[in-house]
């Protein structure tokens, strides 16, 4: 069993893309992380501003979590969709942010035995991951089952291009 973890990011795409040529034909679960309305808010320091009051009432904030676990299911969908087309065997899924993201990913993966944790080096926050620590680095971190970081095309690419350099600048020393 895969757990592709899946934000529709270019990077995702990547991961999704690779464990497809490497393990074709696998049972995978493509996972989307949604967060709760009133935890986004604590965690980003609104309630202290303002309090409860500030936030809306409650239904307002049942009506974003509603919306934002949809919105998160199409992007799970739309993963495993392009999961099955490169040749796996995928079913989309949702899961609430808990104490942070990579551990609700490796929660995921104990809950269904996942064999390992594929998952791009950048998702959609490039600028926060670096500000907040990367996902892929926590992942790697605390797993205890292998985990595979893709990098984007462009990623690799200019990678690629270092590596070059590097080999270039030792064969002139």
């Amino acid at each position: 069993m895969i757990l592709v973890c899946y934000d529709g990011s270019t990077d995702a795409q990547s991961a999704i893309d690779s464990a497809a040529r490497l393990m074709p034909g696998a049972e995978t679960t493509v996972l989307s992380v949604w967060e709760a309305y009133l935890d986004t808010i604590a965690r980003s320091g609104a309630m202290g501003a303002g309090g409860f009051g500030m936030v809306g009432s409650l239904e307002d904030g049942e009506a974003v979590d509603a919306a934002c676990r949809e919105s998160t299911l199409e992007i799970a969908r739309d993963g495993a969709e392009r999961a099955t087309a490169a040749g796996l065997v995928a079913r989309p899924h949702i899961a609430s942010r808990q104490a942070g993201v990579a551990f609700t990913i490796l929660s995921v993966a104990a809950d269904i035995e996942a064999d390992v944790v594929v998952l791009g080096t950048r998702g959609r926050g490039g600028v926060k991951s670096y500000l907040l620590g990367s996902v892929s680095h926590e992942v790697t971190q605390h797993a205890d089952r292998a985990v595979l970081v893709v990098p984007s095309a462009g990623l690799a690419e200019h990678r690629r291009g270092w590596v070059r350099h590097v080999d270039d600048s030792a064969s002139v020393a």
